[in-house]
């Protein structure tokens, strides 16, 4: 998985719906992620609002309150600078950790990776993961938990709407 993939999914998955876990809960929380990165945290209010955005724009099937106007346009200064050097490819850098994500999240979608980008629908995970699967139809974060959780629920329900008369014919 490489560094832009990796930094995109551990900042939608600062959310962890199953722990009830949240980093953006507070400042020393967001601040340690940041700095485990070698980041500068910035403020942890613009953090919020682009996870949340950026969670949307991956098929989050839970956005949070006031997500349908950060859909169409999210305004946060980013600090993020253009590297040149005749020894490699230029590059956009960013120290700030949103600015960073942002950046990691705009190559992903200059290179069509953007939309392997995905939230698994399961209402009890909402984990980001990414979908390596050839046709990019992946749907679960794992079809060994969630999937089967899911499809296991929806036989139950339609085994039980249905009846037992046609399994004890005899």
């Amino acid at each position: 998985m490489n560094a832009d993939v990796k930094l995109v999914l551990d900042f939608l998955n600062t959310l962890d719906v199953e722990d009830d876990t949240d980093v953006l809960r507070s400042a020393a929380e967001w601040h340690a992620w940041a700095h485990a990165r070698e980041l500068t945290p910035g403020p942890i209010e613009d953090a919020t609002r682009a996870r949340r955005a950026l969670r949307e724009a991956a098929g989050d099937p839970a956005p949070g309150p006031g997500t349908a106007d950060t859909a169409r346009e999210l305004r946060i200064p980013l600090d993020v600078a253009f590297r040149v050097s005749p020894a490699a490819d230029p590059q956009l850098v960013a120290d700030d950790a949103v600015s960073a994500v942002f950046t990691a999240a705009m190559r992903l979608g200059v290179l069509g990776d953007w939309r392997r980008i995905k939230i698994c629908p399961a209402d009890d995970c909402l984990w980001a993961f990414y979908d390596e699967s050839r046709n990019r139809s992946r749907t679960w974060c794992s079809m060994q938990v969630c999937g089967n959780r899911v499809k296991a629920r929806t036989f139950r329900k339609r085994a039980g709407s249905t009846g037992d008369d046609d399994s004890t014919a005899g």
